[in-house]
This record gives structure tokens, C-alpha cells and sequence, in this order.
């Protein structure tokens, strides 16, 4: 018998609700609301429009009840690092966005504490300036941390307005940098940052059943209190990469929406000192796997390139970048120039000049130029990962939105060398929807049955080195 449950994805330039659908022989989506997201500038620097977001949550919940009466379940996912501060329950003010300029004293403060190799041994992540300790330590030096008794990540947030149940679910929780090499709040490291250890609340496991819908939030949305809030992978990637529609374990992933996290899986971490000069990171997946990946600057280079050219014609540009002959420059995608919003074309402009590169002649060029970074950026990371996790590589699967850029994977496909397996485009609310039934006990398996149920319920396009399919 097919149930259906929803999954709630955002990102950090839109959002959406969808119904996904489980039986014996089925797993399909069905779309039931899409809605923008997007940073907005205040006094006190760049924030994020929770309570429009959560208005068009609860918009596109209601209408997926009205759809499907019988709604089984509810999982949220969303980006990574960012939270909010509460007192008694209440939100103090709108998260911040990471990419606030506030996080750099975090970062000074952070290591004014420790060196970046202490941090590298206690959390195994990557060095990112929004990572949220760093965020939470610029916090603590403003003063903002006095009035607060909590701190929830974003999808966290959104699960506790719809329950009522503070949580901290495992996966995105790593993100934070607090976490030990265990899956644990590393106590150790919270105290010698300063912060306060009563903000940070339980730990839960992708699968737990948070709990059923606070009575007046079932009321509004049209749904039984009943209906059940479970945790999935609840950062983005962590489901994405779930949804990876691999047969064979021989494979890098690239999940490609406004980030590129390209990396492969493993069972346990990797903190040498190799792994830390490479920028290499640690992050937990579903059931405990370990995403040994490094974060690329991805398709946040298109769209703020579009947001400068105040256009929306990205086939366009595709099209006519896919058909530039000239050889472009190639630049390093994770230079951390490309951070921060605003004119991306400019900055590509000073890096070639820097460089003693030639700057782009016009959008074509500019687009060419960015997905040929791209791809070069992904073919190098994939390489690194393999030898630094002694993981062959034997394809490369290219999910998310990204995976819809055929320029890209095709590109990316020729720099790595390697078979590039594009799709499914909503890995993450797949991956969303495969925890929720498997809680549920409408499937089960491991992570590579879902994945082999994922491989047989969509299409990939296959995309081989030299233009070959």
C-alpha cells in the first residue's frame, strides 16, 4: 500500500514543500509549493526571513493536507552552520545569514584559543569562517549570548514550532564544529570557547520520531494531531547524499545547489594532518556515515552573476557559453573573494588580472569561464579525496540542481575523467522522504537498499569523458 509523506527542503535561495510517495514498487515525488529564500540586510548585518520562511512552510504543509488527508509524516531538512537564539521557547531575532562579515571575530576569537590543528583533532571539520562555533563565539563577544537559554539550527527551529520538541538531529549538528569525533557535544571544547553549555539541546538520530504536531499548529494546518514530525538528515547534504543512486561503492558524490560538497562516504573519520591542510571535512551521515567531503563555492557563481546582470535567462547564457570556442581562464572557485554577495563578474575580473589571466569578454565568456572553474575545482576535489581517504573512485554522481546544468557535467565528466551519473535534481527531498518511510516501517534496509531503491526509480544521465553518453 502507498503512503504518502512531506518533506520540507530549504536552501539558501529557495524553499519547498513536497509529497513523496512510498510503496512496495514506488518512490516519486509530487511538487506542492516552491517559494524563494533568500538573505536579507538589516542594521546589524545580513539575516535570514525566518518567519516568511515558516509562513511558507505552514502555506505549503496545509496545502500538501489538503491534498493528501492521510499524511502520514513530516520531515524538515535545510542548510547548514546558521541558528537562532531563544529564551523560554521565544526567538530572540532573526538567524544570522553565514555569510555575515560578523563571523571573523568569531574566528579570531576561536583561535586565539586554540591552534587550527587543536581545532582539526577535537571536531574534524573544515575551516570555514561561518562554521557555527566561529558564529557563536562572535555572539559571545558581542554580548548576544546573555539573554538566551537555547540555540536551535535552522531545520531544528522549524521541527520545534511544529512540535514543540527542542532537538539537535546528529547530522547537522556536526556542522556546528561542537560536535566530537564521536557524535557527541564535545563538553571540552564548548568550555574552552567560553560558551554556554546549557544552550545546546539533546542530540537525536536521523529516524527518531520527534513527536506529533503541536494541537493549535494541527489546527491551522488542516492536520490530525496525529501526524508525526520525524527527523531526517536534517542538513541538506546528509539527505542528498543519501539519495546518491549508487550501485557499486566505488563513488564520489557532488551535491550541486548554491554549494558544491563533492567528497565520498566513509564509515569512520579522517583527521590527519593532510586532510587539514587540504580543507577536508568531517560530517555525519545517515546511520552513522561519515561525509569526508570539502565545500566549493558551486552555482552561487551563476546566480549572483545573474543577480549583477539583472537577468533570469540562465538556459540562455548556458547556451550561448556551451557554444564559445575561445579558451577561457579557469580561476580557483574556492577563493574566498567569491564568499560574500555582490558583483561576482567584477571579482572574476580582479582574479584574472591578479593572475595575469585574461578577463572574460562578455556573459558568454563569464558563464563559460565560471562552469569551467567549476568543473576544474570538483575534478581536483574528487582526486583529493580519493587519495586522502586510499577510496578508489570509479564514477562520479552528480545530484541536485546542478545536475540539470548539462554544461557542467559534462565539463566536470572531462576534467575527472571519469563517468559523471547526473540525477536525481530533489536528492535531498528524496533523501528526506527514504528516512521518514523507513521510520514509519514502509521500507526497510540499510543505506544501500535505499540507495538501490533510488537507482531504480529514476533515470540518470550519463555524461562520459569526451562529449561520449
Amino acid at each position: 500500500m502507498t503512503e504518502a509523506v512531506a518533506a520540507v527542503d530549504l536552501g539558501a535561495t529557495s524553499g519547498r514543500v513536497m509529497l513523496g510517495y512510498v510503496g512496495p514498487n514506488e518512490l516519486r515525488l509530487e511538487s506542492v509549493a516552491r517559494f524563494p529564500n533568500g538573505p536579507v540586510t538589516g542594521a546589524d548585518g545580513i539575516h535570514w526571513p525566518i518567519d516568511r520562511l515558516f509562513a511558507d512552510v505552514r502555506a505549503g504543509l496545509a496545502d500538501a493536507g489538503r491534498r493528501e488527508p492521510g499524511l502520514r509524516s513530516i520531515g524538515v531538512d535545510a542548510w547548514a552552520v546558521d541558528y537562532a537564539l531563544l529564551r523560554e521557547g521565544r526567538m530572540l531575532g532573526a538567524p544570522h545569514h553565514y555569510r555575515d562579515e560578523r563571523n571573523f571575530r568569531g574566528v579570531d576569537a576561536v583561535l586565539a584559543a586554540l591552534t587550527p590543528a587543536e581545532l582539526y583533532a577535537a571536531n574534524g571539520l573544515q575551516h570555514l569562517p561561518f562554521n557555527t562555533l566561529f558564529q557563536l563565539s562572535a555572539d559571545l563577544a558581542d554580548g548576544t549570548l546573555a539573554g538566551a537559554d537555547s540555540m536551535l539550527l535552522i531545520p531544528d527551529l522549524i521541527a520545534f514550532w511544529l512540535t514543540g520538541r527542542p532537538a539537535a538531529e546528529r547530522t547537522n549538528a556536526s556542522t556546528t564544529g561542537l560536535l566530537d569525533l564521536r557524535g557527541g557535544w564535545n563538553d571540552a571544547l564548548i568550555a574552552r570557547l567560553g560558551l554556554p553549555r546549557g544552550l545546546f539541546p539533546e542530540l537525536i538520530d536521523a529516524g527518531t520520531t520527534l513527536g506529533t504536531l503541536a494541537a493549535a499548529m494541527a489546527l491551522e494546518l488542516g492536520l490530525p494531531e496525529s501526524t508525526v514530525v520525524t527527523a531526517v538528515g536534517s542538513h541538506d547534504t546528509a539527505s542528498a547524499v543519501l539519495a546518491v543512486p549508487a550501485v557499486d561503492s566505488d563513488f564520489a558524490y557532488i551535491s550541486c545547489g548554491t554549494w558544491g560538497l563533492v567528497g565520498v562516504e566513509l564509515d569512520a573519520p579522517i583527521v590527519t594532518e593532510a586532510a587539514r591542510l587540504a580543507n577536508f571535512t568531517n560530517e555525519g551521515g545517515v546511520d552513522g556515515r561519515v561525509r569526508f567531503l570539502h565545500n566549493v563555492m558551486g552555482t552561487w557563481l551563476l546566480s549572483e552573476s545573474l543577480r549583477s546582470w539583472q537577468t533570469d535567462d540562465l538556459a540562455g547564457l548556458l547556451a550561448a557559453a556551451a557554444a564559445v570556442t575561445t579558451e577561457v581562464s579557469v580561476f580557483d572557485a574556492d577563493d574566498p573573494r567569491f564568499l560574500a554577495p555582490g558583483d561576482i563578474p567584477a571579482r572574476i575580473a580582479d582574479y584574472c588580472g591578479e593572475h595575469g589571466l585574461p578577463v572574460p569578454q562578455g556573459r558568454a565568456e563569464y558563464v563559460r569561464s565560471i562552469v569551467e572553474s567549476l568543473a576544474a575545482t570538483f575534478a581536483r576535489t574528487v582526486q583529493l579525496a580519493s587519495e586522502l581517504s586510499g577510496t578508489t573512485v570509479s564514477a562520479v554522481h552528480l545530484v541536485g540542481g546542478g545536475s540539470q546544468n548539462e554544461l557542467l557535467c559534462q565539463l566536470t565528466a572531462d576534467r575527472c575523467a571519469l563517468p559523471v551519473l547526473a540525477g536525481p535534481t530533489e536528492a535531498t527531498a528524496i533523501g528526506n522522504v527514504l528516512v521518514q518511510a523507513r521510520a514509519l516501517g514502509l521500507i526497510t534496509g540499510t543505506v544501500e537498499s535505499l540507495r538501490a531503491r533510488v537507482a531504480s526509480s529514476i533515470e540518470v544521465r550519463r555524461y562520459l569523458p569526451g562529449g561520449r553518453r
